[in-house]
């Protein structure tokens, strides 16, 4: 049997950057149950940084987060376009004044992303202090510091059995490990995993977004285009590898799985996508579903589980996983080390998961 003080369950970016924050202090362990880290919604993700975007409670996670953001090279410049039909102008204001945001003209707009058509999105409006969040580097950045704290991390060590005693005990592919103390980051498998250690679960629900990516007119070089965003998240659009990548928004609740794209989502995704904008869409390059995990009050759920104080929750990280992942890993590890928290206490309480105690 494997002993180590700390076992996390999922090797997405919330696990990594747990462990990145634990291994300094603790014998960790990180469990993935796919061959590859970061497999599903972390590796799904068309991340970008906005402070102002989630409710209250994860806009003071995103503030957290951002000190740490910047000092790890994450973040680039890029600024973020809103747009809207003139039918939408009142959800067009509660937006734009929601993130911050500029209003400028729809020509304006055009210069900025030239596929556009002004007569289709009159209402437009921009946010130049946002950024692109490179995915890829925080979490080979957090792998890379738990790993030098000796933190294990394995892949293929699907959780199948987990019981206690006076410690855990978990039954993965690779192995029983025994720890005091488990941290579930286990993404939309989280209340699956909180079942298996008759733990109660705390309502996650999955929801898929799926992606397209798409080739551009001979000539275009989106590289400096804004991150667009049409009002009503009826569909955003983001530069990719000299393409653009477009989703459809949707959000479709889903058992935990290994999503897809639906044929029929990313279509009337990409004719709305076609009716603000120049752009006949004749061919895809390829397309991609992720699964963001929401709790019923859409704020992440971190802390000591009501009825078991060793089963720590790290989950509902929604589509905020990345901008919220070094501030949730901070306060997971501050409250496994007894230690206070540098969010306010209000924030705390808000993603308590005793907050779903029955």
């Amino acid at each position: 049997m494997n002993s180590t003080d700390i076992l996390i369950i999922g090797g997405g970016v919330a696990g990594l950057s747990a462990a990145a924050a634990l291994a300094p202090h603790a014998h960790v362990t990180v469990v993935e149950a796919e061959d590859h880290l970061a497999y599903h919604a972390s590796g799904r993700s068309a991340a970008m940084f906005l402070s102002s975007y989630g409710n209250a409670t994860v806009r003071a996670l995103n503030e957290a987060s951002e000190p740490h953001h910047k000092a790890t090279g994450v973040l680039s410049p890029r600024p973020i376009l809103l747009v809207a039909g003139a039918d939408d102008a009142d959800a067009f204001d509660t937006e734009k004044d929601s993130f911050g945001m500029e209003q400028i003209s729809p020509q304006d707009a055009q210069a900025l992303w030239p596929i556009l058509d002004p007569a289709k999105a009159p209402l437009t409006a921009i946010r130049g202090d946002t950024s692109d969040l490179d995915t890829d580097l925080l979490i080979q950045a957090a792998r890379k510091t738990a790993r030098a704290h000796g933190a294990e991390v394995l892949t293929g060590a699907r959780v199948t059995a987990i019981t206690r005693d006076h410690k855990w005990q978990v039954t993965t592919s690779k192995g029983v490990f025994q720890a005091q103390t488990i941290i579930n980051a286990a993404g939309a498998w989280a209340d699956d995993i909180a079942a298996l250690a008759g733990i109660a679960p705390i309502g996650l629900t999955p929801f898929r977004r799926s992606m397209a990516r798409i080739p551009l007119p001979d000539g275009m070089d989106p590289t400096n285009w804004p991150f667009t965003d049409a009002v009503k998240e009826e569909w955003y659009a983001k530069p990719d590898a000299g393409q653009l990548i477009v989703s459809p928004s949707e959000e479709d609740p889903s058992a935990p799985m290994d999503a897809w794209a639906d044929d029929m989502v990313i279509a009337e995704g990409l004719a709305r996508f076609q009716d603000m904008t120049t752009m006949e869409v004749t061919r895809l390059t390829t397309t991609w579903a992720g699964l963001r995990t929401f709790a019923p009050d859409r704020a992440l759920v971190i802390g000591r589980d009501a009825a078991q104080p060793e089963f720590v929750w790290l989950a509902g990280q929604g589509g905020y996983g990345f901008q919220t992942a070094p501030a949730a890993a901070q306060l997971c590890a501050a409250i496994i080390q007894g230690l206070p928290s540098d969010l306010p206490d209000g924030t705390v309480r808000a993603l308590d998961p005793k907050r779903f105690a029955k």
